[in-house]
């Protein structure tokens, strides 16, 4: 028994994450327990990773990686390469010595080489996806370029083939081949030979079971939904003789409404109108009487089955029982015409469809068949072109991407993941931690449970748009809210506009935490201050503008009234001094409270330390109780399952880490600050002096000196 490989592991993020070290960790990654793969499956876009290559390992083609998809790849291009260290070093340019010594490495050495010589490069040790590209454009022109598609160029100078080629991309629909052009493979051929058979098939089968009577029975299927409707009417009629006017022709009224247009007998709706007049017992009439729209078929009627079948003798008109026997002789050859074949194919007919494939269907398929089996074995060398490009595409990119999904390896080194869309710069700090998102409204759904404060900012340049999700973890919240603009720089760097359209609110730090509920505090007193001085000033405008009317009026008053007014006034300008004092009271009694508190706090002693620590922690503690049990549980995780990963451990953000994502502006060393000369003057020493001179006083007040003095 083999021994297992040996793998190497580090921690990050909580998560012990395997270390892509060596060549064999490619080589034995079937190996690994899945359950220690960070991730399990990405999507093949929004990453910054090239799309070509995520395309080729997803062979499935479902716009997605998963895990056996990529185990897949490495043990492809291990196998295909001398030594697996090759796909760790990387680089965009193969060397043909270190292809596989297997047959089907040396194939890939000759197809290279062939590629080379065929772009004047003979004495190269290595290819690069330019010379497999342009060597990619030359077999798409070829005429058997490998893909299993024929177009009608193909055949070249046969015109008959040509035309055939044409006819089945007309009927069966095209799929375009390796250089864009409409063609056909083998299950369109075979889808065409089929139907063409199937139409002969019924032709014969009408030889023989119709003869003389196909004419005919065409004739009668022409006609007879529109003579199984007259006959219909007059059969009414004669149960009714009062429903023949309704039956026949449209009223007065009702034609009146077509004769401003302009009119053709055969277009709705007077197309629709009945073969002729209505009435009870009458027969159809087969000559100008009937109607204009329906005279040639009903004379094809009359000249081809009426009187060769009923004899001559039955004129210009058919009664309802000659009709029911001329369906009588034309049934079983109806019943054939019903059978068609329906499709494409058939609607071309059996003379134009016997002119496209000769006297022999079989041989006809034969040789449209022969073409595609030479383009088929022509795809050997389109194959290994492809593989090359493949095996190329791989030796430079695969290790990066292993090492962005089974481990997280280059987040948790800074090195870049491939889900981190760029750097956003807003409010004072560079955001890392960015990803972008199809929707934010249903990205929000799962990411809201990664505990990270998101904003969702709408990226814009020129005509281009996209919308990024960006993590915050370091600063504070204070300014951040929907509106902001700021720019973001994409993996490329390139500048976007960028602008906030939606946040998720979680704490950043248990600092910003501890400040939280004062701000709070503050923002309500300002906001119920600005309330009352609102209202206040709204008050005070309604008294202005009413004494302005009682001015602007006194010269027309009654000079009866103005005693009582003048009285009013004066009463409203005195004191109440029930009111001054209960105001007494009031503040007699708060300040009463305040001594009690503040006599309390003072008994403390050598205690009051202890005591400010406890009011602050009963304050700040529950804000950061929360903060810090948030901030265990940040994660990435939800952050990328949202955005269509699979991640398969908990990824955690601490503290340290969000830090690093999350970069506020600091000043550069040696900066050297210039006085501010619009800085507003600080109270800070005042307020300070004056809260040392109230606790003095407070203290020698209530003897407290006099206690912790030694006696005289």
């Amino acid at each position: 028994m083999s021994m297992p490989h040996a793998w190497q592991f580090f921690r990050a993020g909580g998560v012990d994450q395997v270390l892509i070290a060596r060549g064999a960790d490619l080589l034995h990654l079937r190996e690994l327990d899945q359950k220690l793969w960070v991730a399990l499956a990405c999507p093949t876009r929004g990453l910054h990773f090239d799309a070509r290559t995520l395309d080729l390992i997803d062979t499935d083609n479902d716009g997605r990686i998963r895990a056996p998809e990529l185990i897949e790849a490495c043990e492809w291009a291990c196998a295909r390469l001398r030594d697996p260290e090759r796909l760790l070093r990387g680089g965009d340019r193969l060397a043909l010595a270190d292809l596989a010594g297997s047959e089907e490495g040396q194939a890939l050495v000759a197809e290279a080489r062939r590629t080379l010589v065929g772009q004047g490069h003979a004495d190269a040790a290595d290819i690069g996806l330019a010379e497999l590209a342009e060597r990619q454009k030359h077999l798409a022109g070829e005429r058997f370029n490998g893909d299993g598609i024929v177009v009608p160029a193909t055949a070249q100078d046969d015109g008959a083939l040509r035309v055939l080629i044409e006819q089945i991309v007309a009927t069966q629909g095209g799929v375009a081949d390796a250089s864009g052009t409409p063609g056909v493979d083998e299950a369109r051929v075979k889808a065409f030979f089929h139907e063409a058979e199937a139409l002969f098939a019924w032709h014969a089968q009408g030889e023989r079971d119709c003869g003389t009577l196909r004419a005919a029975a065409q004739a009668v299927e022409a006609v007879y939904a529109k003579v199984e409707d007259f006959f219909a009417r007059c059969r009414l009629a004669s149960y009714d003789p009062a429903a023949a006017a309704a039956l026949s022709v449209p009223t007065p009224e009702q034609l009146r409404s077509h004769a401003l247009q302009p009119l053709a007998v055969d277009a709705e709706p007077l197309a629709q109108l009945p073969l002729a007049p209505v009435a009870a017992g009458r027969a159809l009439p087969l000559d100008a009487m009937a109607h204009p729209a329906w005279q040639a078929a009903l004379r094809t009627l009359r000249d081809s089955a009426v009187r060769p079948l009923l004899g001559a003798q039955v004129g210009d008109a058919l009664d309802e029982a000659g009709w029911q026997r001329l369906k009588a002789h034309v049934a079983p050859c109806r019943a054939w015409l019903l059978r068609r074949p329906p499709g494409a194919v058939a609607a071309l007919g059996s003379e134009k469809l016997r002119a496209l494939v000769g006297e022999t269907v079989a041989l006809a398929q034969a040789r449209v068949l022969d073409l595609i089996a030479q383009d088929v074995a022509a795809g050997g060398q389109q194959g290994r072109v492809n593989a090359l490009e493949k095996l190329l595409r791989l030796q430079r990119d695969l290790a990066v991407l292993v090492r962005n999904f089974v481990s997280f390896e280059a987040f948790y080194h800074r090195e870049g993941a491939v889900f981190q869309a760029g750097r956003l710069f807003l409010d004072g700090r560079s955001c890392e931690l960015t990803v972008q998102v199809a929707d934010a409204a249903k990205h929000a759904v799962v990411a809201g449970l990664a505990k990270t404060y998101l904003a969702y900012c709408e990226c814009q340049r020129g005509k281009e748009k996209m919308t990024i999700a960006a993590a915050f973890t370091a600063g504070d919240v204070d300014f951040l809210f929907v509106g902001r603009n700021g720019l973001f720089y994409d993996r490329e760097g390139r500048d976007w506009d960028a602008r906030i359209v939606k946040v998720i609110e979680n704490p950043i730090s248990i600092g910003q935490a501890f400040m939280s509920p004062y701000k709070k505090f503050l923002r309500m007193v300002e906001e119920q201050v600005a309330k009352r001085a609102a209202a206040g000033d709204a008050m005070q405008q309604k008294g202005l503008g009413n004494l302005a009317g009682q001015l602007a009026t006194v010269d027309k008053a009654a000079p009866a009234a103005a005693v009582p007014g003048a009285a009013a006034a004066s009463t409203r300008g005195r004191f109440d001094v029930g009111t001054v004092a209960a105001l007494g009271v009031a503040l007699g009694s708060i300040s009463a409270v305040m001594v009690g508190l503040f006599t309390k706090f003072v008994d403390l002693g050598w205690w009051i330390p202890m005591g400010v620590l406890g009011i602050v922690l009963s304050i700040s503690g529950p804000s950061m109780l929360i903060a810090w049990l948030k901030l265990r549980q940040r994660s990435l995780g939800p952050i990328l399952d949202a955005s269509g990963w699979a991640i398969n451990g908990r990824m955690r953000l601490n503290v340290r880490l969000g830090a690093s994502l999350s970069q506020t502006a600091q000043l550069p060393p040696g900066t050297r600050r210039l006085r501010d000369p619009f800085a507003p003057r600080s109270a800070t020493p005042w307020l300070a002096v004056l809260l040392v001179l109230a606790l003095g006083l407070a203290a020698w007040r209530w003897g407290l000196f006099a206690a912790w003095l030694p006696a005289a």
